[in-house]
């Protein structure tokens, strides 16, 4: 079983916080942590330095891969900076671009 996780620190959120499921709305120095693991993300958020972790509003969601699920981790650290009760974005996977596609698109340049 392929699994991955990463964790950012220092996030503050931006008015209006970030919603959880267990207490509701937290405003703050946050820290963000987002676990992949068979096919999905979960997001989880704790003030820094605290011990308990709540999940995210929206969490989890799903990540066909580990690319998708840091993409979705960055999403989620940006709608917490952003505030408004940020929630779990709808991320799609990344774009996979072929080799031969960059190959032409710098031989144009």
């Amino acid at each position: 079983m392929a699994w991955a996780s990463w964790t950012t620190t220092g996030v503050i959120a931006g008015l209006g916080g970030v919603a959880t499921q267990e207490v509701g709305t937290i405003t703050g120095d946050l820290t963000v942590h987002t676990t992949w693991y068979d096919g999905q993300a979960d997001v989880a958020v704790q003030y820094t330095g605290a011990l308990d972790w709540f999940t995210m509003g929206g969490s989890p969601v799903p990540a066909q891969s580990e690319a998708h699920s840091r993409a979705v981790h960055q999403a989620a650290v940006e709608a917490i900076r952003a505030g408004g009760v940020a929630a779990v974005p709808n991320v799609g996977p990344p774009v996979q671009r072929s080799r031969r596609a960059a190959l032409v698109r710098d031989t144009v340049r």
